[in-house]
């Protein structure tokens, strides 16, 4: 940025406001400008970087910086760094990554061999078509086919230590006591 041009209208602004005083005015003027021309200078370079310093507060983390070559100033400017998307997965993928596993329960026993009892029984079970589901879901996780995987849950609600199930308000206890987190995270 130039400042001379700056300058020099001071001192044009100055003869013309020494005029009005008369010879003896118009050369005090003249003596004053060279040595005002440097404080002139000075001034103007505070004022900017004054400036500077006001746009670098708005801006952050971005900066404005006023840095001076020879007689003029010039103008760095900083920008700030462009945001990330925010990306839902990679936030979740994390966010489950750094969380710890809960307790696993200890498996259900093993369903007894047909050896054991010396047979086998035959039922019919109706089931609702989202728990067929789900317990098709289990079992195959559990890389059992839905028979072993039904023989285990029964013979596991079954062999209570009492030989009772579980009431229904001790099963609801249960499953609320687990470390499962549910909602949006961001």
């Amino acid at each position: 940025m130039n400042l001379t041009q700056y300058v020099d209208q001071l001192r044009q602004e100055l003869a013309v406001a020494a005029e009005a005083g008369g010879d003896e005015a118009r050369a005090l003027a003249e003596r004053l400008t060279a040595p005002l021309e440097s404080a002139a200078r000075l001034t103007l370079l505070n004022a900017l970087s004054a400036a500077a310093d006001e746009i670098t507060a708005d801006l952050a983390p971005g900066s404005v910086d006023v840095r001076l070559r020879g007689l003029d100033p010039e103008f760095v400017v900083t920008a700030p760094p462009a945001a990330e998307p925010f990306d839902a997965r990679a936030e979740y993928a994390a966010l489950m990554a750094a969380r710890p596993e809960p307790p696993q329960p200890p498996p259900p026993p093993a369903a007894p061999d047909a050896a054991d009892d010396g047979g086998t029984a035959r039922i019919n079970l109706r089931l609702p078509a989202h728990v067929k589901a789900r317990v098709e879901e289990a079992a195959s996780r559990d890389g059992l086919s839905v028979n072993a995987w039904l023989v285990r849950a029964v013979s596991a609600a079954v062999d209570q230590p009492d030989g009772r199930t579980a009431p229904a308000a001790d099963r609801r206890e249960a499953r609320r006591s687990g470390n499962g987190f549910t909602g949006w995270v961001r």
